[in-house]
């Protein structure tokens, strides 16, 4: 029995023994086989994308860039002659209003006055021929034991230049006693009267409000009058010396 178990051993041994070294030798070739194709697949496709993008693709996208660029300009074309009617009759509106706008602005001298920023502007014609800075109302409410309120503001629209003084004495209103406090003296009363408080030149608005100096003039630029528009020494005699009588002044 033994001497048969050995053999029979002995074949199964020398039968499943290449078979087992077949298979060990087939698992290793078939990975090795797989990469290889794998490889070849691989560079093949990089190869067809590189001759794409070299080749064909700069090709493709200059043949369809004339045709879209070309539809760019033909719709531009159609657009701008569709609009062509509206804007032969915007430009006629335009041009009656620059008209009308020419002709509202005065051929001598005027001056704007900008009370927000406290700015002025003396023009001719159009031009400008000087600006710098202002000051201008302050907007503080003052109210007396009657309950009377002053309201310090300059008033805004356009006004006309009713005359012109030099060294003008200021008659100082109920309001300037009020302010600081001391009785309300009578209309003629000489403490009403100040001399040189105003500058050297004062261009009159009328109700009271003025174009004037100020000894104040480290104000300049800020809104701290009680209406009245204040300059410094050299822009206050240029304006007076440029606006007549008559002469426009915008404040806005």
């Amino acid at each position: 029995m033994n001497d048969q178990n050995l053999d029979v051993s002995e074949n199964l041994a020398e039968n499943t023994l290449p078979e087992s070294v077949d298979i060990q030798a087939q698992t290793q070739e078939k990975p090795f086989s797989k990469t290889i194709f794998g490889s070849i697949v691989l560079s093949t496709v990089f190869v067809i994308v590189v001759l794409f993008s070299v080749l064909i693709l700069p090709n493709f996208l200059q043949k369809i860039a004339i045709p879209i660029s070309k539809l760019g300009v033909d719709s531009f074309k159609n657009y701008e002659e569709a609009m062509a009617p509206d804007k032969a009759i915007l430009e006629k509106s335009i041009a009656k209003l620059q008209k009308q706008l020419n002709d509202f602005v005065p051929e001598s001298f005027y001056m704007i006055i900008n009370s927000t920023d406290n700015e002025f502007a003396l023009m001719k014609a159009g031009q400008l021929i000087r600006q710098g800075q202002c000051s201008t109302g302050s907007y503080v409410v003052l109210e007396d034991h009657k309950q009377r309120k002053y309201l310090f503001k300059t008033p805004k629209g356009r006004r006309k230049v009713l005359s012109k003084v030099t060294d003008p004495v200021w008659t100082k209103p109920n309001w300037a006693f009020i302010e600081e406090g001391l009785p309300v003296p009578p209309a003629n009363h000489p403490s009403r009267f100040e001399e040189g408080v105003l500058g050297d030149y004062a261009l009159k608005l009328g109700d009271g409000y003025m174009i004037h100096g100020t000894i104040w003039q480290r104000y300049l630029g800020l809104p701290v009058t009680h209406g009245c528009v204040r300059l410094n020494d050299a822009d206050l005699e240029a304006v007076y010396k440029s606006l007549d009588k008559g002469a426009f002044v915008y404040i806005y």
